[in-house]
């Protein structure tokens, strides 16, 4: 049970739908945030790459809704699936993935951890691989991002599903629909 009387079965409205149909006055700018972050065009990051970078802090964190989402998400998009999803989030430095993405989640991971703990090194190693300025940006504001909506999620204690069907699901909507309340 949700920390706070969110109104609402807890159990039809889980992780952050809850918290946000609480406040519908701060979940359009957050639900904006996401969208803009995770599915606007991009001229280099495919979303289910943004999605992947929300799903590997997500589980950084610890967060369960959150990571189980936006895996479901990132595999809906990524050519290889959920396998992939999950080799990143086992082991990212052998996850068969680009070094130039893997460099990118190094950057996410440090972000995670605190954002002091970027490091010219790290940047630097990323732009070796290829990423530009603009990738470096905006896999720092996606990492930090999620930070602050793990914590809004379960700072709330609010229920996460077990059934990766439900996260399937979800994954279908957002793909066609986008990031919106409800």
């Amino acid at each position: 049970m949700a920390h706070i009387d969110l109104g609402l079965d807890e159990k039809a409205y889980p992780g952050i739908t809850g918290p946000m149909l609480f406040r519908p006055e701060t979940a359009g700018p957050l639900n904006a945030l996401a969208e803009q972050l995770l599915r606007a065009p991009h001229p280099t990051l495919s979303a289910g790459e943004r999605e992947l970078i929300a799903a590997y802090v997500s589980g950084l964190n610890e967060c369960t809704f959150c990571c189980s989402s936006h895996s479901a998400f990132a595999a809906a998009q990524l050519p290889a699936g959920m396998p992939l999803v999950e080799q990143v989030r086992r082991d990212v430095a052998a996850a068969p993935i680009s070094g130039k993405l893997r460099a990118l989640l190094r950057i996410a991971a440090a972000v995670q951890r605190s954002g002091r703990e970027v490091t010219v090194e790290l940047v630097d190693a990323a732009r070796a691989e290829g990423a530009t300025d603009l990738e470096i940006h905006d896999t720092v504001l996606i990492a930090a991002a999620f930070c602050m909506f793990n914590r809004y999620v379960d700072g709330l204690g609010t229920w996460a599903p077990q059934d990766s069907e439900v996260y399937e699901r979800s994954a279908e909507r957002i793909v066609a629909d986008g990031y919106s309340v409800g």
